[in-house]
């Protein structure tokens, strides 16, 4: 799958729930409504669409939610995408908020996850309550460590907001560096209405980066994953930290990834509206063949990048869907 810039689109973010058991102030609303079971693809149809992609040459799938955990029988999912490792796909992964991760660790590596990432905006147990609302840590780091346990590579995955967390990354980097795990940093991005304002609450990395560089010794290297991020070895530690910059500096250029919501939207661009419905091909008794003249027709649309930058000029979200509903 080539798009119209001549990037090969290879790296498909598979939502499969818009639910979530926390509520991070950055990402939802206290007070969300979630979608009707009915709307949802079922299990079979997720993987009929993935085992698509695969055949069009997507060779990294990561699953996503909402708290991709938190759907029932996911697992089989897991299973049966697990199946397709070797035959075309390389890599299957997992994002998830680690509340049910010390639950699932073991049957995740047996399905084949070799990397996942968590997110954790702290370790300090009362901000993290602050910044998800509700939330208790103690099951996170419970999970983290099972999920290290099963074999495991964990990557923490920490979105940047001044006045917040801002303080919190040096002890983040020495906790991860003793734990034998990668930091991830990402800049906030404006995408729905969480009944609050993010722009002052935006933080450069650029400004993080130069912070930690006073105590910290961050290499060049040439490591990837296939995302977006920015990776730099840590000398004191041997671990890596990662940024992912889509206000500072877009990635746009080396894009090479879409977006299937739980519904069977498919966003060509986290930061652009336009979309194609596969759930109306899939009920409509699509073959396979049409299923696949449909994803080549969505990959023809894909736009050169987002509008992030230009919208946060604006007091207003750049996309009103929230993060969670796209696959975060």
């Amino acid at each position: 799958m080539i798009d119209p810039f001549g990037r090969a689109i290879t790296y498909l973010r598979v939502s499969v729930t818009d639910r979530c058991d926390l509520r991070c102030v950055y990402c939802m609303a206290e007070d969300m409504t979630f979608l009707p079971k009915r709307d949802l693809l079922t299990l079979e149809e997720l993987d009929r669409l993935c085992a698509a992609f695969i055949r069009l040459g997507t060779t990294k799938i990561r699953i996503t939610g909402g708290e991709p955990l938190v759907r029932r029988d996911v697992m089989q999912l897991f299973q049966r995408l697990g199946t397709r490792l070797g035959n075309g796909l390389n890599e299957l992964t997992v994002t998830t908020n680690g509340t049910q991760l010390a639950k699932h660790a073991q049957t995740l590596a047996e399905a084949g996850v070799r990397r996942i990432n968590v997110s954790l905006d702290t370790l300090d147990p009362v901000l993290f309550g602050q910044i998800t609302r509700w939330g208790k840590i103690e099951p996170i780091l419970d999970g983290i460590f099972a999920a290290k346990a099963a074999g495991l590579a964990v990557k923490i995955n920490a979105v940047a907001m001044k006045g917040v967390n801002e303080d919190q990354f040096d002890g983040m980097l020495a906790w991860c560096g003793e734990h034998g795990l990668d930091l991830c940093l990402i800049e906030t991005m404006p995408m729905g209405d969480i009944n609050g304002d993010r722009t002052d609450q935006y933080l450069p990395l650029s400004i993080v980066r130069s912070r930690l560089r006073k105590h910290w010794t961050l290499e060049d290297t040439d490591y990837r994953t296939g995302g977006p991020a920015r990776y730099f070895d840590v000398k004191e530690t041997g671990r890596r930290i990662g940024f992912i910059t889509p206000m500072t500096h877009n990635f746009c250029e080396s894009c090479n990834r879409v977006r299937l919501t739980c519904t069977g939207t498919l966003y060509m661009c986290l930061g652009q509206d336009d979309a194609a419905d596969f759930r109306s091909v899939l009920r409509a008794g699509a073959t396979d063949a049409e299923l696949e003249d449909a994803i080549h027709a969505a990959i023809a649309r894909k736009p050169k990048g987002h509008d992030f930058i230009i919208d946060r000029r604006h007091d207003k979200p750049a996309v009103a869907r929230h993060m969670s509903v796209t696959g975060g």
